[in-house]
């Protein structure tokens, strides 16, 4: 039948080792390649992190695939696109582990993104200063050798060639050679089939990961258990000019919804307004709401003097950082057609309305090695356009503690205005928990000091950490309320999100990013601490405003409205102003559903 058909078995076998045959040097050095990057460049902030551990199968199927490629392109072409792709590889991959060399770590998209905004002196600059005798020597070193022998290689094969078409070889058996690349060709039957099957999830999350439409969906999706290792450089390259590609995208949305922004009149109401914006707190661990540990004294006591309103029912719409800034900055509410990014940022709407504004954050400052998690809250914040629009005043610096957001506001202060409204963006409780306070003046609670028998002793030394960052936290606000203290100002402080910190099973720290929104886990996650301070000035100057204050404090509410709050706080009239989002306006629809993370009403949780 084969005979008939003029088709040799041997023959159809030999073609699966084809590409690897025609393409030897590309698949040997590539790969050679890959796996430097894959065994050097390791995750450095996670203990214990090891390589990818389905790098090797994983490698020999995306070469093999481009193998493929490269056979179907004509022999006078291919040599010309294989030449391209060594000088692509080889750079992205000397790029990538310079970065992680220099900044710990690989291509990001916020190192793509300032490497866009670099001035060819700044490059020059940086190159003087990075490019030294110590790359060679660095892991770099061990791309740099790689491409030597690739060199070398293609010197010494041109010899062999040459070699080899003086000498007289004697005919050899068509068969033997057949034989022999069918047997490798079942061989490398065998092994893709094997990689395809080890491999194929990845490539499934990676397909998926590339699939939307917004810079916070793709942040969602690395919140996965079973998200894409894009564990090559050549992968990380392409998500950073992807995840660019998006933000851009929303950037030129929020050009256009600043064209919206419009003031009919603005009477100061409180001339100054400070929102204090807080991290990954949990509600259930400040004393103020009835924790049985001593974390929040400051609060507790400004609570007993009558100046603080701690409000007793309000939630996060989000457990993600980027998400919840998005949410409360825009004034879009959760449930409106359009996205965050259709609509004006509070911000600029009060420096159009005549307030100065200050921003200070101790987490959205542009860094090379900033995660995605980041570079999604930041990218707009970070904008040199929007940010000028947004900002009279702001930080250039990250502080070790969040007392230093105090010192930057001091240094700062001098160049408020009559009508001020300043935002402090804190590290709050952001993990790792013991890194968030000053151990040597603050680490006043002890993990002996927890009668958790439930717990091991290295769960309650985390839980200790957890709750001196909540104790240190609260001698941050309670420093912001001093410095307002002969004004007339109002001072709101609100974390983004809770945290899971052993609070019933499973025990666990950190968020479950993909597990069912239940009523445990929107407790421990987005119930939040959230209050609002009025100095004497403002008590003795707005009494009724106090007294509305006062008499919201059992509202529910969800912080994606918090805008309109501000908005009523700073007498701007607006069309973009709702006074049913406005929690402690009469009009404030109490029995707005409060939905989490897009999908869950937690009002309906709440009476389960």
């Amino acid at each position: 039948m084969f005979k008939h058909l003029k088709i040799n078995p041997l023959e159809w076998l030999g073609y699966l080792f084809a590409p690897i045959q025609k393409n030897g040097a590309f698949f040997v050095f590539m790969f050679a390649l890959g796996w430097i990057c894959t065994q050097l460049e390791i995750t450095l902030h996670l203990i214990g992190a090891k390589p990818y551990e389905l790098s090797a199968p994983e490698l020999f199927l995306d070469i093999y695939v481009v193998s493929v490629v490269l056979t179907l392109i004509p022999h006078k072409v291919r040599y010309w696109v294989r030449a391209l792709l060594y000088v692509a590889l080889y750079s992205i991959a000397l790029v990538d582990m310079f970065c992680y060399v220099k900044f710990e770590s690989t291509l990001t998209p916020t190192m793509l993104m300032l490497f866009n905004e670099t001035t060819k002196q700044e490059s020059e600059e940086f190159l003087a200063s990075y490019l030294n005798g110590e790359v060679i020597t660095s892991y770099v070193g061990w791309i740099l050798l790689l491409i030597l022998v690739h060199i070398v290689w293609i010197f010494l094969r041109k010899q062999l060639v040459k070699l080899s078409n003086r000498m007289i070889l004697p005919e050899v058996n068509d068969l033997v050679p057949m034989v022999c690349k069918a047997i490798l060709g079942c061989f490398t039957a065998g092994l893709l089939i094997d990689c395809y099957n080890q491999c194929w999830d990845n490539k499934v999350a990676m397909k998926r990961l590339f699939s939307y439409n917004t810079v916070g969906q793709v942040e969602h999706e690395l919140t996965r258990k079973d998200r894409a290792e894009l564990y090559i450089p050549v992968y990380r390259l392409i998500f950073s000019i992807y995840a660019n590609h998006l933000a851009d995208h929303q950037l030129v949305q929020l050009e256009a919804a600043s064209e919206k922004v419009q003031i009919d009149s603005c009477s100061y109401r409180v001339p100054n307004i400070v929102l204090v914006i807080g991290e990954s707190y949990n509600k259930h661990h400040s004393q103020l709401y009835g924790y049985n540990m001593p974390t929040t004294p400051h609060q507790v006591a400004m609570a007993q003097e009558g100046s603080l309103v701690p409000f007793t029912d309000v939630v996060a719409p989000w457990n993600l950082t980027s998400f919840v800034f998005k949410n409360i900055l825009s004034l879009q509410a959760v449930g409106d057609s359009a996205e965050w990014c259709d609509y004006p940022l509070f911000p600029e709407v009060f420096r159009q309305a005549g307030y100065h504004v200050t921003f200070i954050t101790n987490q959205f400052q542009s860094k090379a090695d900033e995660a995605v998690y980041d570079f999604s809250g930041g990218f707009f914040l970070n904008n040199p356009e929007l940010s000028n629009k947004l900002f009279d005043t702001r930080n250039t610096r990250l502080y070790p503690y969040d007392e230093g957001v105090l010192q930057e506001y001091d240094r700062l202060q001098k160049e408020n205005k009559e009508h001020n409204l300043v935002i402090l963006h804190l590290m709050g409780s952001h993990l790792m928990y013991k890194a968030r306070y000053p151990q040597k003046t603050h680490k006043f609670l002890k993990d002996s000091m927890y009668n958790r028998p439930e717990l091991t002793k290295k769960q309650r030394m985390i839980l200790a950490d957890y709750d001196n960052s909540i104790r240190y936290n609260d001698s941050i606000v309670w420093a912001v309320t001093q410095r307002f203290m002969d004004k007339d100002a109002v001072v709101i402080f609100m974390p983004d999100h809770a945290e899971e910190i052993f609070d019933g099973q499973p025990y666990v720290y950190g968020r479950m990013h993909g597990a069912t929104i239940d009523y445990r886990l929107a407790r421990n996650e987005m119930e939040i601490p959230f209050w609002i301070w009025g100095s004497p000035k403002y008590q003795e100057n707005h009494p009724y405003g106090w007294q509305a204050i006062q008499a919201a404090k059992n509202r529910p509410m969800m912080t994606d409205v918090l805008s309109h709050l501000l908005l009523y706080f700073g007498g701007i009239s607006s069309p973009l102003y709702r006074s049913e989002y406005n929690v402690v306006s009469p009009e404030y629809n109490t029995k707005r559903p409060r939905i989490l993370k897009g999908e869950t009403d937690y009002n309906q949780l709440k009476k389960k």
